[in-house]
């Protein structure tokens, strides 16, 4: 155990950095010399209130003439109801209706499956992702965590780590990532001890990693994503970078029940790939003075690398 945590304190001192470390004209710089392309991914389902703000952020401080760090902004909407395709058309984005891709397979609900489908219409050597329902987003959160991918020719997965305030308490927002994810991680894959925030939404990867893993098509995503790159590329192609405060949207308790579950299972998988005995959550709500079950079924499925999907294979070839 010992020499666990000297290699996870190791990891914190060589690949944990902040923002700052990189100013933009350094990473204007390198990507230019290494000729990188990078693709922003927003993945959206009922986001109209704020998709606009960050593509106009992204578009405005990251794509302009003198500051071209990204190519390719793409927001991928997973069946919303409200006006967020609009909104984010018109900031600058291109959007893309999830059901549109890889129409020969049925999408199924849940934010994996559209970031796995992102892989198909992007073509950028580093996939960044963002969530679209930040707050106050600032466009430090997409070239703090692209930076060591530009950089460090020997990092291929990099998450943001930030500060999530809840109801104006500091460091609260993450209490699926302190009552399940963190716990997981410490006791099963304690290399991965070090990440501040495994379950963000906020993480940039080279394309050539990513299309070798599988992707939970729910709530297990990040979780996932996390300790199959662990598997697949060790622990010092792994990093995280500081890009201060994450402010957005927070779900009720059962919720996040439904997101603890999904986390869980994801990660049961990955220790046994064993059978599930009930992937399935039962939930109870008050009516009518008594306590009502509602049982909602636990995400269950996951898609497969995208380099073994054909039109993937025959895209690239092309």
């Amino acid at each position: 155990m010992a020499e666990v945590l000297e290699e996870v304190e190791r990891w914190l001192r060589t690949r944990s950095w902040a923002a700052a470390d990189r100013p933009l004209e350094r990473l204007l710089a390198a990507k230019a010399a290494r000729g990188t392309t990078v693709s922003v991914v927003l993945p959206a389902l009922d986001e109209e209130a704020t998709v606009g703000a960050i593509v106009a952020a992204i578009r405005r401080d990251l794509m302009g003439p003198r500051t071209p760090l990204v190519d390719e902004l793409v927001v991928i909407d997973s069946g919303s109801t409200d006006g967020t395709a609009r909104a984010a058309a018109d900031a600058g984005a291109r959007v893309v209706h999830r059901d549109d891709v890889l129409p020969r397979l049925p999408a199924v609900p849940g934010k994996g499956e559209v970031l796995w489908r992102s892989l198909l219409v992007t073509g950028g050597d580093v996939v960044c992702f963002v969530d679209a329902d930040l707050r106050d987003f600032d466009a430090s959160f997409v070239s703090g965590i692209v930076g060591p991918l530009l950089t460090e020719p020997d990092v291929q997965f990099v998450k943001a780590t930030y500060d999530r305030p809840l109801d104006g308490a500091a460091g609260q927002g993450g209490r699926v990532t302190e009552l399940m994810a963190r716990p997981l991680l410490n006791l099963h894959w304690p290399l991965l001890a070090g990440f501040v925030q495994p379950l963000g939404g906020e993480y940039a990867v080279r394309r050539s990693l990513l299309e070798r893993l599988p992707f939970p098509v729910g709530y297990g995503v990040e979780i996932g994503l996390l300790i199959d790159s662990l598997h697949t590329v060790g622990l010092d192609a792994l990093a995280q970078v500081d890009v201060g405060v994450r402010v957005h949207r927070h779900q009720d308790g059962q919720a996040l029940g439904r997101m603890a579950a999904a986390i869980y299972r994801t990660a049961q998988l990955r220790l046994s790939r064993g059978h599930l005995i009930r992937p399935s959550l039962t939930q109870f709500e008050r009516a009518d003075g008594a306590f009502v079950p509602r049982t909602h079924p636990v995400d269950a499925e996951e898609r497969p690398p995208m380099r073994e999907i054909a039109e993937y294979e025959a895209r690239h070839a092309a």
